[in-house]
């Protein structure tokens, strides 16, 4: 199982966020709530949440927009008093039908989404904090960079399949070294089908090439450690 741990420093954020040489969306801006079927924030724009059909955990089928067409920003607090190197700051990103307003939250079902700059970019990399084991054992999360409607890279990771109870866990993805200017985040099956997971987003980082990231670091940007467990 792959675990990442993300820290994000107050001064590299805005350094960050007010380059040109780099989108970074960390959803502390909006206010809590719905914010639409195509959100931006921090030079990101998301849009195209659960367009797709597939095959629930339990064999059902869903279609497009199912588990709801509305982006959220949501206030996680709880949840990152419990995983501090996952989510950071107060705000990360649902989706679906609801929220809880508040320092409570709600972790919805999602099947898919894209993220783009609006440029060809270099790296991108995002946390996530999601469910494990019990129905959404062997699920592989992934995420697909692409150029010019082609499939150049992918990062992915299969969800922990132990059984018993689920348990949330906190993973990312990155691409690196691939020029893309589109990427997916999705839940599939091993032969391609969509599916679905419960989660949450933060952290999201597009940048042109990773040595951006390097120079702008020199503030101390963020700080990353990925280790692999059983």
């Amino acid at each position: 199982m792959k675990y990442a741990t993300l820290i994000v420093q107050t001064l590299g954020l805005a350094a960050l966020s007010g380059s040109t040489l780099a989108g970074i969306a960390d959803f502390e801006t909006p206010r809590e709530g719905f914010v639409g079927e195509t959100f931006v924030d921090g030079g990101i724009t998301f849009s195209s949440l659960n367009d797709v059909s597939g095959v629930n955990p339990d064999g059902s089928n869903f279609g497009p927009g199912e588990y709801g067409t509305q982006f959220i920003v949501e206030n996680a607090t709880l949840a990152m008093n419990d995983f501090p190197g996952v989510l950071t700051g107060v705000q990360a990103l649902s989706w679906g039908n609801s929220f809880i307003a508040g320092d409570n939250l709600s972790i919805n079902i999602m099947s898919s989404f894209h993220m783009s700059t609006g440029n060809v970019e270099n790296f991108a990399t995002l946390s996530l904090l999601l469910f494990e084991n019990g129905p959404w054992g062997g699920i592989n999360i992934t995420l697909d960079a692409t150029l010019g409607g082609v499939l150049v890279a992918s990062d992915s990771f299969a969800l922990s399949d132990l059984g018993g109870r689920d348990n949330l866990a906190g993973h990312s993805l990155t691409i690196d070294g691939i020029n893309f200017d589109s990427l997916e985040l999705s839940a599939r099956y091993d032969d391609g089908t969509y599916t679905a997971f419960a989660g949450l987003a933060d952290n999201v980082i597009i940048t042109p090439t990773p040595g951006s990231l390097a120079l702008l670091g020199a503030g101390s940007i963020f700080g990353m450690r990925r280790r692999r467990t059983c």
